[in-house]
């Protein structure tokens, strides 16, 4: 799997991004902030706004999420919880819709990541795949089916 060579640069203090914040967040847990920057760019298609070795935001379809790397959550009681777990995410799926199912589970065969479902017409009008990342989080990928889809 690819890792990010560039990373942005940060243009906002920690303390105006988290001000800036509205709405609901996503926030993961993650082993490894490079592999999961790796999974989102070339599955998700999604970009960096900024990375380093504890801490991203990445975008797709819209939507921002960050992530954290375990170490960064060494006093917080939520580490305790997915510390050594496989599928941190366990039933908790990450929707990014309007998004190419079948190219999505295409690259994901191509980076040997893990399909749990690939790409099929649902009972309530989408095409979705569903795609774990590297620490198991299940992320689906679907688009509206058109006319005459089933």
């Amino acid at each position: 799997m690819a890792s990010r060579s560039t990373k942005p640069a940060w243009s906002v203090s920690a303390p105006d991004y988290g001000k800036s914040l509205k709405g609901m967040g996503i926030n993961l847990l993650v082993t490894d902030v490079a592999a999961t920057i790796a999974f989102s760019e070339t599955v998700l298609r999604a970009s960096v706004t900024y990375a380093n070795e504890d801490f991203a935001v990445v975008s797709a379809a819209g939507q921002s999420w960050m992530l954290h790397a375990d170490h960064t959550y060494d006093s917080h009681p939520l580490l305790g919880f997915v510390k050594g777990l496989e599928g941190r995410g366990m039933g908790v799926e990450l929707h990014l819709y309007n998004q190419d199912p079948d190219a999505a589970e295409e690259r994901a065969r191509s980076a040997d990541y893990t399909i749990l479902a690939g790409a099929l017409n649902k009972p309530h009008g989408l095409r979705e795949c569903y795609i774990l990342d590297p620490d198991g989080y299940c992320w689906v990928l679907s688009r509206p089916l058109e006319e005459g889809e089933e």
